[in-house]
């Protein structure tokens, strides 16, 4: 039978790829955008894409009506793919930035996640819903604060629904990509414009010695670590076919690596190697 899945954040990157590996296989793929120019443009490859902003609840509530339009209003599988990040220094982020950020990357990703168990419940108490986190969903590293904190609380809140869960056959996974080449850096740039004051920062001479040039200066060597996006789609499918999926699925050998490190390294190593990452 033809399964249903929705995808957020389809314009680009890991979304994107998702999007086409699952029409590829078969299956009838929700693919939506933050703007409709992006989801035009995925209409035009075959796609079937409509607006739905993570970050909108107005957004959400119409987006996710459009989806039960299309079905007819049952869902085999969300895919939580939207997120942003706002690079700085913590001491240098406002708790706006912070509110601004966790409106997406968890507050509407929740809203979306509850609405998707209401109608798994009611077409007869069976789904899979899977959650994109990170590897800074294991781990902090410096500059990162603000994505940091939404992915470990997206962590928190998914094992909490996982466990929940248990008693129906609505499977919750969590993919932890590493490393994966995509525009989400530069996608972090406007975030970053608007709330880093880094020109008064008392750590101006470290934004303008690192933090600016990987912002401001893509290229150079990938990183030794990095997969392309159909790393992450191939393991979507395996979190939405697995009899018995799994409640992680790392990615990369750094994602892989960071859970070692956070279950055995001490404390000071771990803070060795993660300042220097």
């Amino acid at each position: 039978m033809t399964k249903t899945i929705l995808i957020t954040g389809c314009s680009s990157g890991i979304g994107l790829d998702a999007a086409r590996g699952l029409t590829r296989k078969g299956w009838v793929v929700l693919a939506t955008c933050r703007r409709e120019e992006d989801c035009a443009r995925l209409r035009d490859e075959g796609l079937t894409s409509f607006v739905l902003d993570v970050g909108d609840p107005a957004s959400i509530a119409a987006g996710w009506e459009r989806a039960m339009e299309i079905t007819g209003g049952t869902l085999d599988a969300i895919y939580n793919n939207a997120a942003f990040a706002t690079p700085g220094a913590v001491e240098d982020l406002p708790p706006g930035a912070l509110r601004e950020n966790f409106e997406t990357n968890l507050f509407g990703l929740h809203d979306l996640t509850i609405r998707a168990i209401r109608v798994m419940r009611a077409q007869g108490g069976y789904g899979r819903i899977v959650q994109c986190s990170s590897v800074l969903g294991i781990v902090g590293t410096p500059w990162r604060g603000s994505y940091v904190a939404t992915k470990f609380a997206l962590e928190g809140l998914t094992e909490a629904l996982r466990l929940e869960m248990r008693d129906t056959d609505i499977h919750v996974s969590i993919l932890n990509p590493g490393p994966i080449p995509t525009a989400f850096r530069k996608n972090s740039i406007p975030h970053f414009e608007k709330w880093v004051d880094w020109k008064t920062s008392a750590r101006r001479e470290q934004y303008e010695g690192s933090l600016l040039k990987r912002l401001y200066q893509p290229g150079g060597k990938p990183d030794r670590f990095e997969l392309p996006p159909s790393a992450v789609t191939a393991a979507l499918l395996r979190a939405l076919t697995d009899p018995k999926p799994r409640a992680h699925y790392h990615i990369t050998h750094a994602t892989r690596l960071a859970e070692l490190l956070r279950r055995v390294a001490p404390m000071s190593v771990r803070d060795w190697f993660l300042s220097r990452s």
